[in-house]
């Protein structure tokens, strides 16, 4: 094993260092009110906590169950919110991008592009986004064996782009379901930095007659034991109002709970470091 690499976000920003990553926002961009809100309130609170923090959200949600539900308020307009919360804010942002044809436009605005869980495996897609010198975020397929993410880490890192991290999601379990087994986190931290994504692994794909569901009840839970596991990083959405969200509602955590929760996993992580990390380098050594 090798140990994951260190590396900056921007000069600020930092994932595989002495604390958790927090990476956090809405599911997809609403409006701006939404918007920046939820990231002035993310920032208050994760400075707080010393906690460093990238704001998420989508511009668009191009992979939903049904074309007839939210994907956007439009590609422009979104990319604008998104740049008024780098500016406005002054936190780093992460979005995804579906299509090599927009990477060049998103990069203007973000400081880490997302390969979406679906598309993992699209190697123009990877190498585009790789190419963009952005920090490049890698969300596992809900069909792929841990082990097998190191070949999408190889194709961002053989452009010369070394600053990829992996996210773990859940995997698919039977038909509406997600399981997240925690071996995953181990395997997949061979070869980048790990995120745990705590909100879609609770997340019930298409069990809504066209719409996902989820529980997110039990996300604190598997948070929690993704921070003993051993981890670089935490990935939720939130959201002011959840069950009002136009995306992924059920399984977002309410911004009134955030920062509760981030000071549990943050004892967790903190407790556990030390084993996970004397474990991972005698086994690297």
């Amino acid at each position: 094993m090798s140990h994951p690499k260190v590396f900056d976000i921007n000069p600020k920003t930092q994932i595989g260092g002495d604390y958790p990553l927090i990476i956090a926002g809405p599911c997809v961009v609403e409006s701006a009110e939404v918007v920046l809100e939820t990231a002035y309130i993310l920032r208050e609170i994760t400075q707080r906590l010393g906690l460093p923090f990238v704001f998420k959200s989508s511009y668009d949600k191009a992979n939903r169950t049904s074309h007839r539900s939210f994907r956007s308020i439009g590609f422009n307009s979104a990319l604008t919110i998104l740049g008024r919360v780098r500016e406005e804010v002054g936190v780093p942002v992460l979005t995804d991008v579906h299509e090599t044809g927009q990477v060049s436009a998103v990069m203007e605005v973000a400081d880490i592009l997302q390969i979406p869980a679906f598309l993992c495996r699209q190697t123009d897609l990877i190498q585009t986004v790789a190419h963009s010198g952005r920090v490049v975020n890698i969300k596992k397929g809900q069909f792929m064996a841990p082990d097998d993410m190191r070949f999408a880490v190889e194709k961002v890192t053989d452009t010369g782009n070394q600053r990829v991290f992996l996210t773990e999601r859940g995997s698919s379990f039977g038909y509406h379901n997600l399981v997240v087994d925690m071996r995953s986190l181990v395997i997949m931290r061979q070869f980048a930095p790990v995120v745990f994504d705590l909100t879609h692994s609770v997340q019930i794909p298409g069990g809504m007659s066209g719409r996902s569901g989820g529980q997110r009840e039990f996300a604190p839970y598997l948070a929690r034991a993704a921070a003993a596991v051993g981890v670089d990083g935490f990935f939720m959405e939130t959201h002011p109002n959840p069950e009002k969200a136009l995306s992924d509602g059920p399984n977002m955590v309410p911004l009134s709970d955030v920062e509760p929760l981030l000071e549990s996993l943050l004892q967790v992580w903190k407790a556990s470091r030390p084993y996970w990390e004397a474990v991972f380098l005698s086994s690297a050594a």
